[in-house]
């Protein structure tokens, strides 16, 4: 494991926010009381997650471009660009790229920083 200090754990809210750590683009966040960090970009289309993506009460994110939903615990595909507004359209974009999981990262918090590991 390699441990990385990513910000002050002063968060009290639910919220995301993108950071980069050792070069590599994340997303952390908040949802009911615990930490959690992903992949900063939808495995879609690369959208950046922090930038409007919805955390779900069922414990998912879902991309705020195409809707591309994936679980937070790990990363595991939901749904894959359904694109509601118009559903046609969400099938043919989904089908210009493979579907993928969501690479998603353990974190603690500790002397009030939150750590994340990162392989």
């Amino acid at each position: 494991m390699t441990w990385h200090n990513v910000m002050k754990a002063s968060w009290t809210k639910d919220k995301t926010a993108m950071k980069v750590v050792k070069g590599r683009s994340i997303m952390v966040g908040r949802k009911n009381g615990e930490w959690f960090a992903t992949e900063a970009l939808c495995r879609h289309m690369r959208w950046p997650l922090a930038w409007g993506a919805k955390i779900t009460d069922e414990g998912c994110v879902r991309c705020p471009l195409h809707q591309t939903t994936h679980r937070i615990e790990d990363g595991s595909l939901v749904e894959w660009a359904p694109f509601p507004l118009f559903p046609p359209y969400g099938k043919l974009v989904g089908k210009m790229s493979k579907q993928k999981d969501l690479g998603v990262y353990a974190t603690k918090v500790e002397d009030g920083r939150l750590w994340v590991d990162l392989p």
